[in-house]
């Protein structure tokens, strides 16, 4: 069976793209346990948040290792409990991917106008800050002549916003020689916990520009298409784009831009 672990944390569209290039077959080669790679190009990420910048992808690094049952892929570690014709199964510890939002926010003064006075105040706000969580859940990957399929569960054991999250995503592959073409769908569905802790805003943290808000659980939903052009065997070309859409719960936070995420990438990569 085809094994392959997507990478849950979208920031790093650069590294979707790098696993599309093919590896030539040689005969009475042994097959390396460690994944080594590299992209150089230009992409962005957008963000969300108020008063937020978007994410920048100009250099990515793709580094991975697989054992017999453990492995680490680029900042998942995992152990694989099952592995055959039908399915990969394996659990997995992994940061969650929301936080990385927060760490391109700025602090702004933002000028209110007072109701019934002819004054205007300037008030300091920065948004919230968020830890990452550390969660631990199961990821299933099948795979055929139809496409792969990914579901996986994760929950937060770092005791920060003690929610969890059920993740599936669809995916086909098209070969021609050279060029490599997969679309994939998914969704994502997010507890209320988890929401919340990213998404609300407690007491504590609202004030005269923002509103307190407390997040219930959503359903994300994404879109993507990657495409790969083999030039040797360790030089490509790698093209990145995909569609998010937040749940509405999150996107109605007062902390919340934007309803849609937005990124791209393209540039060349290298396979050691």
């Amino acid at each position: 069976m085809f094994r392959r672990l997507t990478q849950l944390a979208l920031l790093l569209l650069a590294l979707d793209a790098t696993p599309c290039l093919a590896e030539e077959k040689t005969e009475d080669v042994t097959e390396s346990r460690w994944r080594l790679g590299a992209a150089l190009g230009y992409g962005i990420r957008s963000n969300p948040l108020v008063q937020s910048d978007d994410i920048p992808i100009i250099v990515d690094l793709d580094i991975a290792w697989f054992g017999a049952r453990w492995f680490f892929d680029n900042g998942d570690l995992g152990l694989t409990v099952a592995d055959n014709d039908t399915i990969t199964a394996s659990l997995v510890a992994r940061v969650n991917s929301d936080r990385v939002f927060f760490g391109k926010t700025d602090t702004r003064f933002v000028v209110l106008d007072l109701a019934g006075m002819p004054l205007t105040q300037a008030v300091e706000f920065k948004v919230p800050d968020r830890d990452y969580a550390v969660e631990l859940g199961m990821e299933m990957l099948t795979d055929g002549p139809w496409g792969a399929l990914q579901l996986s569960a994760f929950h937060d054991v770092s005791g920060k916003h003690e929610g969890y999250e059920l993740y599936a995503n669809y995916s086909y592959g098209w070969r021609d020689q050279r060029l490599y073409i997969e679309p994939s769908i998914g969704v994502s569905y997010k507890s209320a916990n988890l929401n919340n802790y990213y998404w609300g805003v407690a007491d504590n943290e609202a004030g005269v520009v923002v509103a307190p808000y407390e997040a219930e659980a959503g359903l994300n939903w994404h879109a993507r298409l990657m495409v790969g052009y083999q030039l040797s065997r360790h030089w490509g070309l790698s093209i990145a784009a995909e569609y998010e859409r937040i749940n509405n719960e999150a996107a109605a936070s007062p902390i919340v831009n934007e309803h849609d995420v937005l990124g791209y990438f393209a540039g060349v990569a290298y396979r050691f």
